[in-house]
């Protein structure tokens, strides 16, 4: 289960930072958009991206929510990936988030396909 305010930031118009780890197990981290769910954090990314690579090898991430009105204001989440969804859900939750964040469907060309990571939280903390 999702604490509330961390879920509140993750549903907010707010950028996540999110980070995987590298075959060598160096981190790599990308600023995202992010939803979630009563019980997980969402990630939506592309099968063919670095990213999606390294949490197919290994789940283990974190996702850290900052509140785009208070940068003092933040979540982390440390978890793993415990589903990807592909397909019809995973291209309208993009559409989704870009409706949340830009206003408008998502318009950018899909190299590959879309999935949907879903997060379980190991760890979870909000600040401010």
């Amino acid at each position: 289960m999702l604490d509330e305010n961390v879920k509140s930031l993750a549903q907010g118009k707010n950028f996540a930072a999110f980070t995987t780890l590298l075959p060598d197990g160096q981190p790599m981290t990308h600023v995202m958009w992010v939803d979630a769910d009563d019980e997980h954090i969402l990630i939506n990314t592309e099968v063919h991206r670095q990213k999606f690579k390294n949490v197919s090898r290994d789940p283990r991430v974190t996702v850290t929510v900052i509140d785009s009105a208070n940068p003092y204001s933040y979540a982390e989440v440390r978890g793993r990936v415990a589903e990807v969804v592909r397909g019809p859900e995973a291209r309208a939750h993009i559409d989704k988030l870009s409706e949340k964040y830009t206003g408008g469907a998502y318009s950018n060309p899909i190299t590959s396909e879309r999935a949907l990571l879903r997060i379980v939280p190991e760890r979870q903390r909000s600040q401010g």
